[in-house]
């Protein structure tokens, strides 16, 4: 199911932060309560391979969300207790230490269940009646959500995939821009470039100059 253009789901799920504090956190209701606009990315799995380069990357912009009224937090299925341990670990021992964003730990996959990015299918057992065959961790699914809770973007890749952080910099970028003057951004647009009016003479003039 995809919530582009939809509210997000107005659910509060179990977080940690990098102090070690539990917290709940609704993302809805906290971009809202803000008046900022949220990067949510979910990865599968704390102490594997690809997942810390990711939020190493997300962390290492996470000034450049600042400055662009954005919040960042880091999602997965596993425990609190694992994320505080992850978060305790050296980068150069495989480790997220030095990670300052919240985590939600969705570990009764309520969250990642109503988003549909779990990677698992129900089977029916002959005995057992229905099981879940697959890994039951999410994918790698990013969700840009603005300041009225609306997602404006949201991608999923497939687990060996890592992300380009920098593209989530451009999309929020492109979508403040919109915001703010209602001009539309074409394709590889960028801040400082030139946008165009939502119109036949727009893209006409747009298209000629370019």
């Amino acid at each position: 199911m995809s919530f582009t253009g939809k509210n997000f789901p107005n659910i509060s799920v179990d977080a940690i932060d990098y102090l070690g504090d539990n917290i709940s956190i609704n993302v809805f209701e906290k971009a809202q309560a803000e008046g900022k606009k949220v990067l949510l990315f979910w990865y599968p799995k704390d102490f594997t391979f690809v997942c810390p380069t990711e939020l190493h990357a997300f962390q290492e912009q996470a000034e450049e969300f600042a400055k662009r009224n954005t919040i960042l937090i880091g999602a997965s299925c596993d425990s609190a207790e694992v994320h505080f341990a992850w978060l305790n670990t050296a980068k150069d021992n495989g480790g997220i230490e030095g990670v300052e964003y919240p985590l939600i730990a969705d570990t009764n996959r309520n969250l990642s269940s109503v988003l549909g990015i779990l990677e698992m299918k129900e089977v029916e057992h002959p005995e057992y009646g229905t099981l879940v065959e697959g890994s039951a961790v999410s994918y790698r699914a990013t969700y840009l959500i603005d300041e009225t809770g609306k997602v404006f973007h949201e991608s999923v890749n497939d687990m060996p995939l890592g992300r380009n952080v920098k593209e989530y910099i451009r999309l929020i970028d492109a979508y403040s821009h919109v915001q703010n003057h209602g001009e539309v951004c074409p394709a590889n647009w960028e801040e400082g470039k030139e946008a165009m009016n939502a119109t036949r003479e727009g893209v006409a003039s747009y298209l000629s100059a370019n």
